[in-house]
């Protein structure tokens, strides 16, 4: 086992922590201050019964809006179930929910969530409302305070994200915030493989009414995994700061996170002609050993608000990241029934500048007996990519899925893009959207109609790798409208409607062995119709959705990548969260899908008709501070190719753990222990994700994962 190494600045934090707690004297709270992720006026939405999610949510220019008032089918998932569940990342977080799944980017190891069948890549999640901000392929979760997922297109909401995604849904991320206790929180804890864990959170707030609110977060992670000869090393720092004066609110937030994955188990490619092979063992890692993951980026944010005469509110926000990745990646494609498998060597480099901000304002207003939330904003949003690849000969080296063959590193120089040791700018991408919105409350507020658009202009430029010189470009504008009803026919009911479209970025022709690598393909429209019903019994809640969602779909034809016919998802949505009973949470739902591809009538790759989710937490009766929580996923089958003739096997999991909170030396303990796929079962969880591409991602196997945490 290896012996976590911890940074000097990690433990720095946890002593000093321990020491604040020890010396601080109790504050005098005049002034009641919630955890806010945006320190806003609104205060982050309350709990649902049983904690694990929230009453409402933030849609972006409307603010934070009650699941019951919303035209849209949202889940908010809490820092609660971020922590009992020990999740790692976003992706651990999500899927909890019946409509994603995790899949992965092309040719790397980025977290990337299918929601309602269409991608949102890791680099489309907002960080309190702004795009582009927080890592591309890895997001810790001790960076958050929720975890919010609207399901649907949502260009209107929130603008076009930066990276083709926001078809099928959105993530938005909140960062931790100081509430009015103070918070000093070390957590230890260990995973199969010997992978060691340390965290500190630690909060405060100073000043005239405790006013002012500072939070510091520090994770450390170091070890093997449960995947074979895998390991990983994660490094998260993290300065969340607010300050609430008469008037006006602050709120600035930066952050630096370092993720080096080696040896890490990649995807791999089944030859065409073949049918899907079995998947390996569940801990067996076919990855070449010199393969090598890495990614750093530091990242800020600054909001400000402030209440106008009147009773309108004004925002303004801004946020930058500078982000460097490196990897040296080989993904085997299966060429025989027995396992045999091509490999070849690719590296490549990227460094990423991006600067997002946002204006707004937002009143209320009546003119009649009809009420009115009118909300207008500005967004900006500028990144430049600057990137280099180089590959080994295309006829690659032998290996086997079943029985890996280690090889020494061949030469990466057989084909280069681009220098590696001083990569130029390749792509650039500019976007501005200017919205308004108004949402009407007839009949007491018993009928909300929300109507509104956004004007987008997307300017997307690509360059030379090799030499930096413009090869491609456009700019072009899109209105994309809105419309929605909620009708209260009782209190605990509301029924829903909307129509809504999303402008997504033109996609950039890229993978290996393509002819048009680095081609810019103009942005398109997708376009949704949906219904649906929400139950709110005050400790159970339930919602229901049918939806259709099209829009143009890209895919390789002969070693190009073009825009070729459409896509046409449509389904039924079902959820459930709450604490029905004392002592009992129950969260989970399913998701029927039919993704088609217009053209040929097949099933659109990595898309599964049906995802089920039930999950449950008990809290023991006789044993105060003890709660079992078990949760099962299953995804039925789900084709490979476009051709629909390599088909994935169903699969289902079982997770479970258990937590306990106990005093411990005069401080609150709570300790936590958590099996992932308790039956070890293997199986390819998941195909494609980047457009016309089906590779395979297996499934991690089981996990065991042990913590403590102390409240000094």
């Amino acid at each position: 086992m290896k012996l976590l190494r911890l940074s000097p600045i990690a433990l720095a934090v946890a002593a000093f922590a321990v020491h604040a707690q020890e010396t601080a004297t109790e504050p005098v709270a005049t002034v009641v201050v919630s955890a806010s992720a945006d320190a806003s006026a609104q205060g982050l939405p309350s709990a649902y019964a049983g904690g694990q999610v929230a009453r409402g949510g933030r849609l972006g220019l409307l603010g934070n809006v009650d699941i019951m008032d919303t035209p849209f089918n949202t889940t908010n998932y809490t820092l609660g179930i971020i922590q009992d569940q020990q999740a790692r990342s976003v992706g651990d977080v999500v899927a909890n929910d019946p409509a994603v799944r995790s899949a992965r980017g092309f040719g790397n190891y980025q977290e990337l969530y299918m929601i309602r069948g269409f991608p949102v890549y890791s680099d489309d999640m907002a960080y309190n409302g702004l795009y582009g901000l927080l890592p591309r392929q890895f997001v810790a979760s001790e960076l958050l305070e929720r975890v919010e997922v609207l399901r649907g297109a949502n260009s209107f909401v929130t603008g076009a994200p930066p990276g083709s995604g926001g078809i099928g849904g959105s993530i938005n991320l909140l960062p931790k915030r100081a509430a009015n206790k103070p918070l000093t929180q070390v957590t230890a804890g260990v995973e199969t493989g010997g992978q060691g864990y340390l965290a500190t959170d630690v909060s405060r707030r100073f000043g005239e009414e405790n006013r002012l609110g500072v939070r510091v977060n520090a994770v450390r992670r170091d070890g093997d995994t449960a995947v074979d000869r895998e390991s990983r090393e994660l490094s998260v720092y993290a300065v969340g700061m607010d300050y609430r004066g008469r008037g006006y609110r602050l709120s600035a937030d930066i952050g630096h996170q370092d993720h080096q994955l080696r040896g890490a188990r990649p995807s791999v490619t089944v030859n065409d002609a073949l049918p899907i092979v079995a998947a390996p063992d569940s801990d067996s890692n076919y990855a070449q050993p010199w393969t090598f993951s890495g990614e750093r980026d530091t990242f800020g944010t600054l909001r400000a608000e402030a209440d106008l005469p009147g009773g309108a509110t004004a925002w303004a926000a801004l946020g930058m990241r500078k982000g460097d990745e490196f990897n040296i990646i080989s993904s085997p494609t299966v060429t025989a029934l027995n396992g045999a498998t091509t490999m070849t060597r690719f590296d490549n480099v990227r460094e990423d500048d991006v600067r997002t901000g946002e204006v707004g304002v937002r009143t209320e207003l009546k003119t009649g007996a009809v009420s009115h939330k009118l909300s207008a904003s500005a967004s900006t949003f500028h990144a430049e990519s600057k990137n280099a690849y180089a590959m080994s000969d295309f006829a690659g080296f032998p290996s086997n899925l079943y029985r890996p063959v280690d090889v020494a590193a061949p030469s990466s120089a057989f084909f280069t893009g681009g220098n590696m040791n001083n990569p130029l700018l390749t792509q650039k991408t500019i976007a501005s959207s200017l919205a308004i919105a108004d949402t009407l409350g007839f009949l007491d507020e018993r009928v909300l109609v929300t109507v509104g658009a956004r004007y987008q202009k997307l300017k997307d430029y690509g360059y030379d790798y090799g030499t930096g010189a413009p090869n491609a470009a456009y700019e072009e504008g899109e209105l994309t409208p809105v419309a929605g009803i909620v009708y209260k026919p009782v209190k605990s009911v509301s029924v829903y409607a909307n129509y809504a479209e999303a402008l997504q970025k033109g996609p950039v022709a890229s993978g290996v062995n393509i002819v048009n690598q680095g081609e810019v393909f103009a942005p398109y429209v997708s376009r949704q119709k949906e219904v649906g019903a929400k139950y709110d019994s005050g400790k159970l809640g339930m919602s229901a959705a049918v939806f259709t969602t099209s829009r143009p779909s890209g895919a390789v034809v002969d070693n190009r990548f073009g825009i070729y016919g459409a896509q046409r998802n449509r389904g039924v949505e079902m959820n459930v969260f709450g604490m029905p009973m004392q002592g009992l949470r129950l969260l989970g739902g399913l998701t029927l899908l039919d993704a088609e591809q217009e053209s040929s009538g097949k099933d659109v790759i990595g898309v599964p008709k049906t995802q089920l989710n039930l999950g449950a937490d008990w809290d023991v009766p006789g044993v105060q501070g003890l709660a079992l929580n078990a949760r099962v996923l299953y995804t039925s089958k789900q084709y490979a190719n476009d051709a629909n003739t390599q088909q994935l096997p169903s699969w289902t999991r079982l997770d479970i753990g258990a937590n306990y909170l106990l005093r411990f030396m005069d401080r609150d303990v709570t300790l936590r222990a958590r099996i992932d796929n308790v039956t070890d079962k293997r199986y390819w969880a998941s195909a494609g994700g980047y457009p016309g591409y089906g590779y395979l991602v297996q499934g991690n196997p089981r996990s065991v994962v042990v913590s403590a945490t102390v409240d000094f």
